[in-house]
């Protein structure tokens, strides 16, 4: 896939992201997060829908998804394919420790008028047809131009795998934009027990995030049943697990520190997918 499609399914799933509001949602859902041994296999699925874990819009493309080893190194994805409405691919699980797979994505959209024609920065969601030409990016906007509307926009989306005892080297933080940074390990949630969860915006706390969790089979209740949270001071976020299960947990977070020339505002993402074991 060319970068500036990746670009945009980023854009497309970050204007999606904001939760309950939306009927979109990008997700990663592994077959297990806890294993024991060195000699297993987890089995990935990746895709953008409306209910959770239902596949039923698009896929998640594989070009931008990473595997970290638990040292920290870039491991391996394997057996990846895409499909009409999802992708899918496995991790082995050859080493001891807490394993990442996420992706880190990054958008510009917005507008902006020349000769007093509007023209769009970044399309307007979702992958250009074949035939049609690359999306205007923030160098194609010339001097003279009036109006210039621009959003930053950054999204991470992550799961968390661990082979034996959890360790804690992939879940550092590095520092730049909205990020996760637990206090319990995400491989060691129980039901009825509370877990905590820091976030950070460019390392620092995050106070006050909006924070949405939402457990998985809503194509089978009737209500969403989602939790709609919010850190404390120090950024913390505390979750109790009603039952055992598979959980999305999504922040979201809006400032106007960017980094793009002539964009105004910033808007972040982060996404996990958490397993919720019996007691």
């Amino acid at each position: 896939m060319k970068p500036y499609a990746i670009r945009l399914l980023a854009a497309t799933a970050l204007i999606a992201a904001p939760a309950v509001l939306s009927a979109h949602r990008m997700w990663m859902l592994p077959s297990g997060t806890v294993f024991s041994g060195t000699d297993s296999w987890a089995t990935i699925d990746a895709a953008v829908s409306n209910d959770l874990f239902f596949f039923d819009h698009q896929p998640l493309r594989l070009d931008g998804v990473k595997v970290w080893q638990p040292d920290g190194s870039e491991g391996k994805l394997q057996n990846g394919a895409t499909g009409r409405y999802r992708s899918v691919f496995d991790v082995e699980l050859d080493k001891p420790g807490t394993w990442k797979v996420a992706t880190q994505m990054s958008a510009v959209m917005g507008s902006f008028k020349a000769d007093g024609v509007e023209k769009r920065v970044g399309g307007r969601g979702g992958l250009p047809r074949p035939g049609q030409p690359a999306p205007l990016t923030v160098a194609d906007i010339p001097a003279n131009a009036t109006e210039v509307k621009l959003t930053e926009m950054s999204s991470r989306n992550e799961v968390f795998l661990t082979a034996g005892a959890p360790t804690t080297t992939v879940l550092k933080p590095t520092g730049k934009g909205l990020e996760f940074a637990p206090v319990t390990h995400p491989d060691e949630l129980v039901a009825g027990e509370a877990a905590k969860f820091r976030f950070l915006i460019d390392g620092k706390p995050a106070p006050g995030l909006k924070v949405t969790v939402i457990p998985g089979g809503k194509r089978y209740r009737n209500d969403e049943g989602a939790m709609n949270l919010t850190t404390g001071a120090d950024g913390v976020l505390t979750v109790t697990w009603p039952t055992a299960g598979m959980y999305w947990l999504n922040a979201t977070a809006t400032d106007t520190k960017t980094t793009v020339p002539r964009a105004t505002e910033r808007r972040m993402t982060y996404v996990t997918t958490l397993e919720v074991l019996t007691p």
